[in-house]
């Protein structure tokens, strides 16, 4: 398994905590008014979730699409490879 490291920049990371300091005000406030509604709740713990992000500047969504593509690139790469035996130049 691979260390983990912060994967977004730094201005990134003080986005990603001002909207989700913005979405648990908003939800904690809806929350306030209707305390049985599920929609502030699911605003709350996604404010949650990019606060965290932003703090430790590491995206678990972003993390895994990078880890996708490097596989198809060296898949593809690997394709190329047994390719280059039957095609001859001359």
């Amino acid at each position: 398994m691979k260390k983990v490291t912060p994967n977004i920049g730094l201005i990134n990371g003080l986005i990603r905590i001002t909207c989700g300091f913005t979405m648990l005000a908003w939800g904690t406030s809806k929350l306030v008014k209707r305390p049985f509604s599920n929609t502030p709740l699911l605003v709350i713990m996604m404010g949650a979730l990019k606060v965290a992000e932003g703090m430790t500047r590491f995206c678990p969504l972003t993390y895994f699409f990078e880890e996708r593509m490097e596989e198809m690139t060296n898949a593809h790469e690997k394709d190329d490879k047994q390719y280059d035996n039957l095609i001859n130049p001359s």
